[in-house]
């Protein structure tokens, strides 16, 4: 590290190594191997088998001292991160423990008299060093508040303290703090490795090479150790120690093929074409043509600096997985491999494949040493921090992002300006370099009119248009000769997936926003809806549009692991169903997904929706297929469709996913609708929504109500849509009057029709139900008993108990009713065995009581009751006269619905948040002389974030304050809101496209 630097005293290291996989161990051993070069000693913290650092460093100056001070995520398998186990791990080694951690930690840092703390992503390593007065870096490529943020959301709210937690610090959500986020912002900077997260507690980075193990010895030496010729193709299979439940096949292997297994179990039986080996090591990787595994720091830096194409497999929930594939893929260094082909041995075609790729990775691969130098000068005094960006300003901007990471967990990101220097989080940009092209780089020019519309209209809509420019488009890039690495895998997936001298049929479905009725739909509610048209930001990207087209299993353009696929079984061409989503860059899940429609089939029988929950379960980056394959068995089961043919679907839905519009009813109303039309099915609207409920429901296994899949159907441009949900009568269109609009404001929180607090909630419903009928029978029994005679009791009040102990649907209630003979008969809260020990069942088909948990049960049972009536009176208001006092009464009903909602459990911060600035607009001192143009907000959909409604005047005012508010809201959680306003046509009065491509000169 130079002469001057070696004049200078050697130098005492606490270097902590997070617990989430040897990866982190592997590149600590570089940096620390450079830092003990330099005559520096290095402690190491870690949770490491001691041979991870013992055969690298030979030195007396490496100190290991084992603790592991945070468990990173937690495994279910090989290729699943168990979520809730790992927040609760995390919180049992890290969170709970925390002062006698920092206690033992700042003792023993002075007890080694340490010089500078180094961090591998271990927060409380930062904290420690600060408490000591000592200064730390973090050297790492993501940061656990980033990590932990989806796992947050899906697990609940009361386990947010493990990343957001109030610690008095000043910031723009002060009820949000954190502990991971604050123990990171006593770090002075980052050292960021390639491949890299957002890390938002973290504003000073510095980059720098890949860190990796050094070789020992060349290919053909390592080669030949082992024995294998040059002419054997040879992978290496990396999954970090293997599953001993895997069964290894020679079959699994193309001809020729060798497989080294590192790492696997004593018990693993293998065949003759795969050698066991006790542990990886680069110098293996190295002697490899590629790799099989999964992905994670080590394996893709590994490939990339030794140039051996990676085969990889998902993991699900792993969110550091999308910015290391992009970089991979960027350096055409990676193959995809299905989980389904991983586990049943089709690994040919990806391993081909991989053959034929080059890596092109031709930065550094001395990582450790650059690290180790910055760190060193560090150490002696160098500053690289800038001093405008304190701890508490860190923290703050923390915060900030991990509000954002919220609405979308671990995806669909919009980082603030402030955090320009992490480029573009989602692009091609991601934690690596790219060449920025423009839309016309990647396409010649070409026009919706390259297709001959031979049935339907595209209705003027601009979204319909664009979406045929992009099939258009598609063709020509199969004929343009773009660069592989340029693609994007949904748009190379795409382009091979129809036979464009067939007809393609289209179908198109909007998004909903639920003015009034929301959750109270499945209790039987009336209901009204808004068809969500126009986004403010997102001007094209409204509706789901699905491209659907059937051919002769002979004619199919297979993907080749399919057809390798086929071509196993040896019966010839069979019915395959290919699905392409788009989006698929904007979250961590596959883009494509393809089955044989023979595996809807149980023997002779059809699959039950239980088993196909199961089948489309397996796999979580392929789980969004059952919002579209299940439409196919859905149509089988109930109306008794035989599928002959091949099915391609392409998906393109622009319905923002989480924000409580009603996604997944628009990709499946618009997926059965474009399926009905291919295959000549005539399925009425209501009919065909019906039918989605049921593939939410039963394949999906999401207990909504249908009013999502209705109003998708059903509804028209610039009505609202009246429905009774018992089970789903439309009652019409309510026209809504000139003088009031309806806006929506993404709250940025996501939300999810599955999450366990829509379905508690659902549940309390249904107990609450089955208690009133319960005490409505027992009334009923006491007023006909011994000693009471008819003239006791009114002949209408016998017949209003014998309605109430027979009722259906708890919006059959009246609120006075309810007050008068039910509320306090019951229970707040009920524990679930408690409950079915008294009652048995709470007779709802979607849902499943957990016996150990606490149910809110009155306030789950008043909400739909209430609701019911307050929007029976909101569709009265609509037609009653322009006032004031219309319009303010409207919005007292929206009040009135959103603090509902709360009640029952389902609220949000940031939903919370724009209603009280509508509230804030609405009695300022402006709105109080006269001004005033917004009258009320409420939180829509399932609740527990997205997307808030508002009514207002129809004014220019109206959208002025509608932009403070939006701005407003940025200010104080860091997220520009999107805002949704207008209406277009439903998926049934589309109906849809056949067209066919035009015939080229």
């Amino acid at each position: 590290m130079g002469a001057q630097d070696s004049a200078k005293r050697p130098l005492v290291f606490a270097y902590y190594v997070t617990g989430h996989g040897f990866g982190h161990a592997t590149r600590v051993v570089e940096v620390a191997r450079h830092l003990i070069l330099a005559g520096h000693d290095v402690h190491v913290v870690t949770g490491a088998p001691d041979y991870v650092f013992t055969t690298e460093i030979l030195s007396p100056r490496l100190f290991l001292r084992k603790v592991l001070l945070d468990c990173g995520a937690v495994q279910a398998d090989a290729l699943t991160v168990d979520r809730l186990a790992s927040l609760e791990k995390y919180s049992e080694t890290a969170v709970v423990p925390r002062e006698t951690i920092l206690a033992t930690e700042v003792e023993w840092l002075k007890s080694i008299r340490a010089d500078f703390v180094v961090s591998d992503v271990v927060p409380v390593a930062c904290r420690a060093a600060a408490d000591a007065g000592i200064r730390s870096v973090c050297v790492t490529n993501f940061s656990w508040d980033f990590i932990y943020a989806e796992y947050v959301m899906a697990a609940g709210h009361h386990h947010r303290t493990i990343v957001w937690q109030h610690t008095g610090w000043s910031c723009p959500c002060p009820e949000l703090g954190s502990t991971i986020a604050e123990d990171y912002s006593h770090c002075e900077f980052l050292i960021r490795l390639p491949g890299y997260c957002p890390m938002p507690a973290f504003r000073d980075a510095i980059d720098v090479p890949l860190v990796v193990r050094r070789l020992h010895k060349p290919r053909e030496e390592i080669r030949k150790e082992l024995g294998i010729g040059e002419d054997v193709k040879t992978v290496i299979l990396n999954f970090g120690g293997q599953p001993s439940g895997w069964t290894l096949q020679e079959k699994f292997l193309p001809s020729g093929w060798l497989c080294l297994v590192c790492g696997a179990s004593e018990s693993l039986d293998l065949p003759p074409n795969f050698v066991k080996l006790a542990k990886d090591a680069p110098d293996l990787i190295a002697a490899s043509d590629c790799m099989l595994g999964k992905i994670g720091y080590g394996t893709v830096s590994e490939a990339l600096a030794y140039k051996i194409p990676f085969v990889f497999v998902r993991r699900d929930y792993f969110n550091e997985e999308p910015f290391l594939r992009n970089m991979l893929e960027f350096y055409q260094a990676g193959v995809e491999m299905i989980r389904r082909d991983l586990l049943t041995g089709h690994w040919g075609p990806y391993l081909e494949h991989a053959l034929s790729l080059k890596p092109s990775y031709e930065g550094g691969i001395n990582g450790g040493e650059a690290a180790a130098k910055i760190l060193q000068d560090t150490a002696y005094g160098k500053n690289y921090a800038a001093d405008k960006l304190s701890g508490a300003r860190r923290l703050r901007d923390a915060i900030v992002l991990g509000y954002q990471l919220q609405r979308a967990p671990g995806r669909d990101l919009s980082i603030p300006d402030w955090y320009a220097n992490a480029e573009n989080e989602l692009g091609l940009r991601t934690g690596s370099p790219t060449t920025l092209m423009s839309e016309d780089t990647y396409f010649t020019p070409s026009r919706p009119e390259d297709f001959e519309i031979l049935h339907g209209d595209c209705m003027g809509l601009s979204d319909t248009m664009t979406f045929l420019k992009s099939l258009s488009e598609l063709d020509v890039i199969l004929v343009s000769g773009i660069t592989e690495k340029l693609q994007k895998r949904e748009r190379k997936a795409a382009a091979g997936l129809f036979n464009w001298e067939e007809d393609i049929f289209v179908a198109r479905a909007p998004g909903r926003l639920d003015v009034m009725g929301g959750i109270a739909d499945y209790s039987g509610s009336l209901v009204l809806q808004l068809l969500v048209l126009k986004c403010l930001q997102m001007p094209t990207r409204e509706a789901c549009h699905v491209a659907v087209q059937k051919s002769h299993p002979s004619k199919q353009r297979l993907w080749k692991h399919a057809l390798a696929r086929q071509n196993a079984k040896g019966q010839g061409p069979t019915p395959v169903l290919q699905i392409v989503s788009y989006g698929s860059e904007l979250s961590n899940r596959g883009p494509t997904f393809d089955m044989d429609l023979s595996d809807f089939m149980d023997g002779d029988q059809l699959m039950s929706y239980e088993n196909a929950r199961s089948f489309f379960a397996r796999d979580p980056s392929q789980r969004w297929a059952a919002y579209i394959a299940g439409t196919i068995l859905v149509l089988m089961k109930e109306l008794g469709v035989h599928f002959e043919n091949s099915i391609s679907v392409l998906v393109s839905s622009a319905v923002p996913e989480g924000k409580g519009v009603s996604s997944s009813a628009a990709v499946e109303v618009a997926t059965m609708s474009a399926i009905a039309a291919s295959h000549g099915l005539n399925i009425e609207p209501r009919q065909l929504a019906l039918l989605c409920q049921k593939v939410e429901n039963h394949v999906v296994g999401a207990p909504c109500g249908v009013m999502d899949q209705m109003t998708s159907a059903c509804g028209e441009a610039n009505k609202l849509l009246a429905m009774v949900c018992q089970p789903a009568e439309v009652l019409g269109l309510v026209d809504i009057p000139s003088h009031i609009r309806f806006w929506g404001i993404d709250s940025g929180i996501r939300h999810s029709v599955g999450g366990a607090d829509y379905g508690s909630v659902r549940i309390g419903a249904f107990m609450g139900r089955k208690i009133i009928k319960s005490v409505a029978a027992e009334l009923l029994s006491q007023s006909t008993a011994d000693g009471v005679t008819s003239d006791d009791l009114e002949e209408d009040g016998i017949e209003l108990l014998e309605t109430e102990a027979s009722l259906d649907y708890l919006c059959n209630l009246s609120p006075h009713r309810y007050e008068a003979l039910y509320v306090n008969q019951l229970p707040e809260t009920i524990l679930g065995e408690a409950f079915l020990g008294k009652y048995a069942d709470h007779n709802d088909p979607v849902t499943v009581i957990d016996t150990k948990r606490n149910y809110g049960l009155r306030a789950a049972t008043r909400h739909p009751i209430y609701e019911n009536f307050r929007v029976k009176a909101f569709k009265a208001l609509l037609t009653s006269a322009t006032s004031d006092d219309q319009l303010t009464a409207l919005g007292e009903l929206l009040y009135q619905c959103h603090y509902s909602y709360s009640a029952c459990g389902l609220g949000s911060d940031g939903t919370d948040r724009v209603v009280q600035l509508v509230q804030e607009m609405q009695h300022s001192k402006h709105s109080r002389a006269g001004e005033g143009t917004l009258y009320g907000a409420k939180i829509t959909g399932g609740g527990s974030g997205g997307t808030v409604c508002i009514v207002g005047r129809n004014c220019l005012r109206s959208n002025e304050q509608i932009i403070q508010i939006q701005k407003r809201y940025e200010g104080a959680t860091g997220y520009l809101p999107i805002v949704f306003e207008g209406s277009s046509p439903g998926a049934g009065r589309f109906g849809h496209l056949r067209i066919r491509r035009r015939l080229r000169s």
